[in-house]
């Protein structure tokens, strides 16, 4: 009896075991998933609650409920046909801006950091950049590069500029001293100190930046097609439209499809970023 109670034993330990491991990833989706899904729950009810009761009747049409937004939207051919030809244009747009803003921004940070005198100079041009704002150029921008793609291109390089230089320079800054000390022991050079030492360490922070340019690019995107109505239409274009015919259903839809892609770009950035330096950076940082 003794024997079979020390052979059932470890037989149950290892079963527990297994169901433990099988349940451990199941709460840590709950807690993961739980709270976002628990918001939207709400914010639905909340949109539900004023589109069908505090709107005034005669004003709901503005605010559809999220049900009718599927129907009309989402659910509707040609709609859905539009918005994603409109999406690949405008992806398109944005995708250009942000490797154009990558490479300016990545270099203007490393010039800026290799010498006090390059900053001073430089980095106050990079904060006026930031804080002129965008809606009062895009006109003069259309005069001087016409109304397509060029012109769009540069209005998403402008909004998605400023994250790229700055958090390449502070990246780049932020090199331990202890480290740089190391490397003029060895009389590395400029370069290889650049090379083999900052960048390195830069990468989460022009990482961190990437991902907030590529959100800035879709939306400077949106913005020039709203304001470019000439050359190729965009889904800013096609939005333009449905707010002018008042089709809130299909405006609704076109700002979802819009929020999803920025959302998809954003994440690609974020795997990208891990592939890169994720666990390097998340050893040390721990």
């Amino acid at each position: 009896m003794t024997t079979e109670l020390a052979t059932a034993e470890p037989t149950t330990v290892a079963s527990a075991g297994r169901v433990r491991a099988k349940t451990a990833p199941s709460r840590r989706s709950i807690k993961v998933w739980g709270p976002p899904i628990a918001v939207l729950a709400l914010l639905i009810g909340f949109w539900y609650l004023l589109s069908m009761v505090i709107l005034p009747v005669d004003r709901r049409f503005l605010l559809p409920p999220p049900h009718q937004i599927v129907t009309e939207g989402f659910l509707n051919g040609p709609v859905i046909t539009d918005i994603i030809r409109s999406l690949g244009l405008t992806a398109l747009v944005a995708l250009s801006g942000l490797v154009v803003a990558i490479v300016i921004g990545v270099g203007w940070g490393i010039g800026m950091s290799q010498a006090r005198w390059i900053e001073l100079s430089l980095f106050p041009y990079a904060v006026v950049l930031q804080c002129i704002p965008i809606l009062a150029l895009v006109p003069l921008i259309g005069f001087w590069f016409g109304y397509d793609f060029t012109a769009r291109m540069i209005v998403c390089v402008m909004i998605a500029l400023f994250p790229m230089v700055s958090n390449t320079l502070f990246g780049l800054q932020s090199v331990d001293v202890s480290q740089r000390e190391l490397f003029r022991l060895q009389h590395a050079s400029r370069w290889t100190t650049l090379l083999k030492l900052q960048l390195p360490a830069a990468l989460p922070a022009i990482f961190a930046g990437l991902r907030i340019s590529a959100g800035l690019s879709v939306v400077g995107a949106i913005v020039g097609d709203f304001f470019f109505r000439r050359g190729t239409p965009g889904l800013g274009s096609l939005m333009s439209v449905y707010q002018s015919r008042l089709l809130a259903s299909e405006l609704f839809t076109a700002i979802i499809f819009a929020a999803l892609f920025g959302v998809v770009v954003f994440w690609f950035f974020g795997v990208l970023r891990k592939l890169a330096v994720g666990r390097w950076y998340d050893t040390t940082r721990s």
